[in-house]
């Protein structure tokens, strides 16, 4: 085995800077896909708190936004302890490095796939849910953005679409909402498919 680890390093099969492409997938997987987690909960978070002034009764329904964003970053954790795991230690003794460039890079690209995608979702979850959740409330409570100048109090005007609550067009825009975040959500899915798939694949040094 020690034999064919040596051979390995001397085509520069398995150098020792090999494991740092490896570490870097799992820094890769785990902090990109937190990062858009937060990002998704930070930008749904404060419309959902806004909103929440104005009509409290929304609040429960709108927090799917939130929730969907905290998925993202267990995404990124189950790519990284997967990783972690595949990456083995140096020979005792000998010190002869048994991880290839090959299964680094494969490592890399898996990070870079889930983190990347977790990314670009929890934006899109953040942005979608942020006028989603304004939105909803705003028609629930047929509240516009213009200050009042007569009688009426809460300091906004009120607008009377000939029924309460909108007239229900709160939920077709609730149903809008939902329908995109779900997708937004299915693009860090993607990204974590793909990642299992490539961090499957592996050049072994030393058998």
């Amino acid at each position: 085995m020690a034999e064919e680890a040596y051979q390995a390093m001397e085509y520069g099969l398995c150098p020792s800077w090999a494991l740092s492409l490896g570490y870097m997938g799992v820094a890769a997987g785990a902090v990109l896909s937190n990062w858009g987690s937060a990002w998704g909960t930070w930008k749904a978070g404060v419309s959902l708190l806004n909103t929440g002034i104005r009509h409290p009764g929304s609040v429960m329904k709108n927090v799917i936004p939130i929730v969907m964003a905290g998925v993202i970053g267990i995404y990124g954790l189950i790519v990284a302890v997967i990783l972690a795991g595949n990456i083995p230690m140096p020979m005792v003794g000998t010190r002869v490095n048994v991880y290839s460039i090959y299964t680094g890079m494969a490592h890399l690209a898996a990070g870079l796939c889930c983190g990347l995608s977790g990314l670009a979702a929890g934006g899109c979850i953040g942005i979608v849910g942020d006028y989603g959740v304004r939105s909803v409330g705003y028609r629930t409570s047929n509240i516009s953005v213009v200050f009042s100048h007569g009688d009426k109090g809460g300091g906004m005007d009120s607008e009377d679409d000939g029924g309460g609550g909108g007239g229900g067009d709160e939920n077709k825009l609730f149903v809008g909402m939902l329908i995109m975040l779900i997708f937004s959500e299915a693009l860090a899915l993607y990204g974590l498919i793909v990642a299992l798939i490539v961090s499957q694949h592996s050049y072994p040094c030393a058998e």
